[in-house]
């Protein structure tokens, strides 16, 4: 919804386990207006970012301050708990959860695409590899495999995000070594 206020178009919209995923259509106007080493598209990328997060928080406190027993029919400690999950879930430093997307964002602003995108893929690899030992010591803690279900989707992501982080570092490389052939 706030890249609809922001000016956006919805290109396409899914449902995914644990949230939506809404693709906007780009209008160059955003790539020409710089902000630091990024640009006006980053900004608003991050505010988008940002926004699913803080849904879920206002929601959360909403329910607080409702102190019902139940909403339509969904007892509200089960509603709060659930905002909570999924807040704590896409605040991880993985891309693409939306802490991913905000931490590359800014990390975009302050030191360009290329470094935000090596020092996010190394963010993320870093974090899934550290959440798996976590979350290996919670299984056998309480011999409750589910977590695993958490794990493999984040280890989906990550794999997945990798070969595009590779397929982008070849395309700058061939970029730069393009541009600087032909200033020659």
């Amino acid at each position: 919804m706030s890249g609809v206020f922001l000016g956006f178009k919805v290109q396409s919209f899914k449902i995914m386990p644990l949230g939506f995923i809404v693709s906007f259509k780009i209008d160059t106007k955003n790539y020409n207006k710089k902000i630091m080493k990024g640009n006006l598209l980053v900004v608003k990328k991050l505010i988008i970012a940002i926004a699913g997060p803080l849904t879920n928080l206002i929601l959360i406190l909403i329910l607080i301050l409702l102190d019902k027993e139940t909403i339509l029919t969904i007892p509200a400690d089960l509603l709060i708990y659930s905002n909570i999950l999924v807040f704590v879930f896409n605040m991880l430093p993985i891309y693409p959860l939306d802490g991913g997307r905000i931490i590359k964002n800014i990390l975009q602003i302050f030191f360009g695409k290329i470094d935000s995108i090596r020092i996010i893929n190394l963010v993320s690899n870093i974090f899934a590899i550290f959440l798996s030992f976590i979350t290996l010591y919670i299984v056998i803690l309480f011999r409750n495999i589910s977590y695993m279900f958490m794990l493999v989707y984040i280890w989906t992501l990550i794999i997945r995000e990798n070969k595009i982080y590779k397929t982008k570092i070849k395309m700058y490389k061939i970029l730069r070594n393009y541009l600087a052939i032909n200033q020659d």
